[in-house]
């Protein structure tokens, strides 16, 4: 608890320095405002964009492109993943196509998206879906490999079903490598939407940071660079807050095995 309070304090401490050089810092270095805005000015352009509407719009827009961009790549990760384990010959049929949908660089997809689907909000959210499949996918495959063998046989002596060894031995197996591949896509998500948002957007904080830069608004792009981290944050936050309620509830053998 001691060395637990003593991490919470040191990290505070972090921050409010952090938050007193930016404050002070630009004006004893002598940065121009275009450069490096003050903390203070950052926080003004802030409250006008939300008092104009802006800023809470867009905010909410690029939100929900995140959540289902990351709902979407996570659960057909967890489905390839879980079938690429189940089934070798699968994987060795169709890993090098997935793999080589990983190593093409996932901003090139932009803007053919955007070319297909337009100003909307689809594009953003497939190249999330892009971007949160592949970890997620290679965590629950490679989990689902190295479940301990002892403990199917040991389900298979009970004359359990194909699908109940899955429900009750591999997947549980999983969770913590699944959970681990989350915590991944979650930063990666934001990543996505806000590549997508700057190659062909109209909405979200992409667009509003981009639109600040065209008028010379250091300040604003500052505020959007924040909203975005903020909700990079807080989708982390959820996926840890998910993590412990779900794993809290599994033996402790089942974790163990990974």
């Amino acid at each position: 608890m001691r060395n637990l309070n003593t991490s919470v304090l040191g990290s505070v401490a972090l921050l409010v320095l952090f938050l007193v050089l930016w404050q002070w810092g630009p004006g004893l270095l002598g940065m121009p405002e275009f450069v490096m805005p003050q903390l203070s000015r950052v926080a003004q352009e802030s409250q006008l964009m939300w008092q104009t509407g802006d800023l809470l719009q867009h905010t909410l827009i690029t939100a929900f492109e995140i959540i289902v961009g990351f709902a979407l790549g996570a659960l057909l990760g967890v489905m390839i993943g879980v079938s690429l384990g189940l089934s070798p010959s699968a994987e060795a049929m169709l890993s090098p196509y997935i793999l080589a949908l990983q190593i093409a660089p996932k901003v090139a997809f932009a803007p053919l998206f955007v070319m297909w689907l337009g100003y909307t909000i689809y594009p953003k959210i497939l190249i999330a879906i892009l971007i949160v499949f592949f970890p997620v996918m290679i965590n629950v495959l490679s989990a689902i490999r190295t479940v301990d063998p002892d403990m199917i046989n040991l389900v298979r002596t009970m004359n359990a079903s194909r699908w109940q060894i899955f429900r009750l031995v591999e997947f549980p197996s999983a969770m913590a490598a699944l959970f681990s591949g989350l915590r991944i896509a979650s930063t990666l998500a934001v990543i996505g939407v806000t590549v997508g948002e700057l190659v062909g957007g109209n909405q979200g904080l992409g667009f509003l940071l981009v639109d600040a830069e065209g008028q010379g608004n250091t300040a604003g792009v500052f505020v959007a660079i924040v909203m975005l981290t903020l909700i990079g944050v807080l989708a982390y936050g959820a996926v840890v807050w998910a993590e412990k309620r779900v794993l809290h509830y599994l033996p402790k053998a089942m974790l163990s095995t990974q």
